[in-house]
């Protein structure tokens, strides 16, 4: 039997939903969208859960898009099958965002591409300091998608944003900080414990301000993110259409630096 894509362990008031699929540095396909779909909406009915924590299993916390999943359904012309994934995904920065409780991301290890979108549409985040943050779309001839165009530039500001997004190059977990990316850096050695008592912290506040004040925060931007989700996927779906996102999977498969035609 396949290991499930997502591991729930339940403590204390905290669930902790792990990323499972630690030999594709828990890379992003259908099996672990819809595997923490339903862990959220688990963590939602159960009353006594007050806090839910997304990690990573192994090194990594999640390298966003599988590339072997996408390189199959573009050779294959699945681009129903490819929005469908998106759609997923979108769905799933919708059920983080309302979901009435506190979700902390506790980024172990390196994000990338929608493992960074990922642990953006989380509430907080706190980070070991072997942590890396990279906007990848760019090399592989892609659009930035789960509300990472929308989320990023409200943390680091325009230029910055448009410079990780444009340039791809991985910012560390000390200069995340310092731009506001994560909201707490610890030793790698420390993440666990330290993420354990920010979730007991947040666990012992009262819930029903707590879901308010989020409502409150989120409702506010909640038209403009669902604006920025739509142009997101109907410009991957553009992306994805073109010659050079080709020859970007291909770089990256081969490890060599893409050469794109714009076509």
């Amino acid at each position: 039997m396949p290991e499930e894509a997502v591991l729930i362990r339940r403590r204390d008031g905290v669930a902790t939903l792990v990323l499972n699929r630690p030999e594709k540095l828990n890379a992003i396909n259908a099996a672990l969208i819809e595997g923490l779909t339903t862990a959220l909406d688990s963590v939602e009915r159960d009353r006594e859960i007050r806090v839910a924590v997304i990690t990573g299993a192994g090194r990594g916390f999640c390298a966003g898009g599988d590339i072997e999943q996408m390189m199959e359904l573009k050779t294959g012309f699945h681009s129903a099958a490819f929005r469908g994934f998106l759609e997923a995904g979108h769905g799933l920065v919708r059920k983080l965002r309302t979901l009435p409780k506190p979700v902390v991301a506790s980024v172990n290890g390196p994000a990338a591409g929608g493992g960074v979108g990922l642990a953006l549409a989380c509430d907080l985040r706190i980070a070991s300091e072997r942590a890396t943050f990279t906007q990848a779309f760019a090399k592989l001839g892609l659009h930035p998608d789960w509300g990472g165009s929308f989320n990023l530039p409200r943390l680091v500001g325009m230029g910055r944003a448009l410079e990780m997004f444009w340039l791809s190059e991985p910012v560390r977990a000390e200069e995340a900080k310092r731009l506001g990316v994560i909201n707490f850096l610890v030793p790698h050695e420390s993440l666990a414990d330290e993420t354990a008592q920010l979730s007991a912290r947040l666990a012992a506040a009262a819930p029903l301000p707590m879901a308010l004040m989020k409502q409150a925060f989120y409702e506010r931007i909640h038209t403009e993110l669902e604006r920025v989700m739509d142009h997101e996927l109907e410009a991957q779906m553009k992306c994805f259409a073109s010659e050079d996102v080709n020859e970007g999977l291909r770089a990256f498969t081969e490890k060599r630096p893409p050469k794109f035609k714009g076509s």
